[in-house]
């Protein structure tokens, strides 16, 4: 296969931002809503808030490794400058690499959630499969080239972005602000210390943002990089903050919290029936399909480049090997994410990506701050500040899930463990006698265009 022109098919900013809005306006709104109204009642605007607090701190360390060092990489590279080559830094790129799969899982199974209301009960377990199948059209788009990603992802982000803003402005309009009284009290909550289900449900809030993230993997296909990437994520965080907040509200002013946790995951699409009527309803659930169509191709796209780029550097074994596949990257992520929309639900999902997610967050800023003070130039309170954060987040949310929902730790653990393992015996094999590990990192970034 001939290398892509890279210099005709460089992403605007228009595109990054799609992309970026792609992957973060899905699951986000229109399925973790409904999880994080069950670990708060009528909080949950606040808590989507709060989460954008957290996250516009998180940020600041992937805005200036961007700035730093624009790759195709993403993370991958970040992570490499922090850590050197090696077992540490592939283990965290790894884990990063696994909660994109995880959140492209999420964000397919909610397609197939709001696709099957409308269709009569009886088909009310098909979501997989309909999830499966959106997994497998974001293939035979990201085969079609950057023009085309670019183009789908602007037409559905506009699509989307107008549509769930007319919603919200609307249900506001119709039902008013909603009474926020935070007498909510949490299942199992007399194992849990008060405010833990406010903290914890954060873990979730910020999963709804962590798309910013992939926007870091588009270094070497945007347009003026080291600007462009700090760029659109700043405003993808903006406006998916705006959306997440005023559509929180909306659906708080038109159902009850026990209504939205029976609904949790068509929470959108139940909220706009008593605002809109019937009507409303479908039209919020085709616009929830819009919105997880680009989230899925978005997320596909971001996913697959970060896979590349550590075959690339040897992080993983060598996709090149694979002859006769067409971007045998891209197709081992639909093949990851695929295996996942069938083997969890939603809930699961959702915590393993979390977990997965946090955890990497907090390498990237340790990372930063620790390693690359006399390479990058950034505010090291800020980074410090991001950690502690997480921590208390992550440690909040595991308690949460070890009292709830201990299973969700159990897979958690082994994928964390599977990962350094594989990344250790990996490292060992292309280690030489002198301790000297050859990651090729000569090679161009450029050459995984070729896959």
């Amino acid at each position: 296969m001939k290398p892509l022109n890279i210099n005709n098919q460089k992403l605007s900013l228009l595109g990054s931002v799609s992309l970026g809005t792609g992957v973060m306006i899905g699951a986000g709104i229109f399925v973790l809503m409904g999880q994080i109204a069950e670990l708060v009642g009528d909080l949950f605007p606040i808590v989507f808030v709060a989460g954008a607090v957290v996250v516009a701190f998180s940020s600041y360390s992937y805005v200036k490794f961007s700035n730093a060092y624009p790759s195709s990489g993403g993370v991958a590279k970040f992570l490499t400058k922090a850590y050197k080559p090696g077992t540490l830094a592939g283990s965290f790129s790894l884990l990063m690499y696994v909660s994109m799969v995880v959140a492209e899982s999420l964000v397919a199974g909610t397609f197939g959630a709001y696709a099957l209301r409308l269709f009569p009960q009886e088909y009310a377990g098909y979501a997989s499969l309909l999830g499966v199948v959106l997994i497998g059209t974001a293939y035979i788009v990201n085969i079609s080239g950057n023009r085309v990603i670019e183009a789908t992802a602007t037409y559905t982000a506009i699509i989307k972005v107008a549509g769930i803003a007319l919603l919200a402005i609307a249900g506001l309009a119709i039902s008013g602000l909603p009474t926020i009284t935070g007498n909510y009290m949490v299942s199992n909550s007399q194992s849990i210390p008060e405010g833990f289900g406010f903290i914890a449900a954060l873990a979730l809030s910020v999963l709804a943002f962590k798309g910013f993230t992939t926007i870091t993997n588009q270094g070497g296909d945007i347009k003026n990089p080291h600007k462009n990437v700090g760029r659109s994520i700043i405003i993808s965080i903006a406006v998916c903050t705006i959306i997440y907040v005023a559509l929180a509200l909306a659906v708080a002013g038109g159902l009850s919290i026990e209504e939205i946790i029976v609904a949790k995951d068509y929470a959108l699409a139940a909220a706009a029936k008593p605002i809109f009527g019937e009507w409303g309803s479908t039209l919020t659930i085709l616009l929830a399909m819009v919105a997880t169509v680009s989230g899925v191709i978005a997320s596909v796209y971001s996913a697959s480049r970060m896979l590349a780029m550590l075959s690339n550097m040897k992080q993983v074994p060598s996709l090149n090997r694979i002859k006769n596949l067409k971007n045998p990257a891209l197709i081992v992520t639909v093949s990851l994410a695929i295996l996942l929309t069938v083997l969890f639900d939603l809930t699961r999902i959702a915590s393993i990506g979390a977990i997965f997610y946090l955890i990497m967050d907090i390498a990237i800023h340790w990372g930063l701050f620790r390693h690359l003070k006399k390479e990058v130039k950034f505010n090291p309170i800020i980074p410090i500040i991001a950690i502690l954060m997480d921590v208390v987040i992550l440690s909040a949310f595991v308690y949460f899930k070890y009292i709830n929902d201990p299973f969700v730790l159990i897979v958690a653990a082994i994928g964390i463990v599977l990962i350094f393992l594989f990344q250790f015996i990996f490292m060992k094999s292309h280690t030489d006698k002198d301790g000297n590990m050859h990651m090729g990192m000569e090679n161009k970034e450029e050459e995984i265009m070729k896959m």
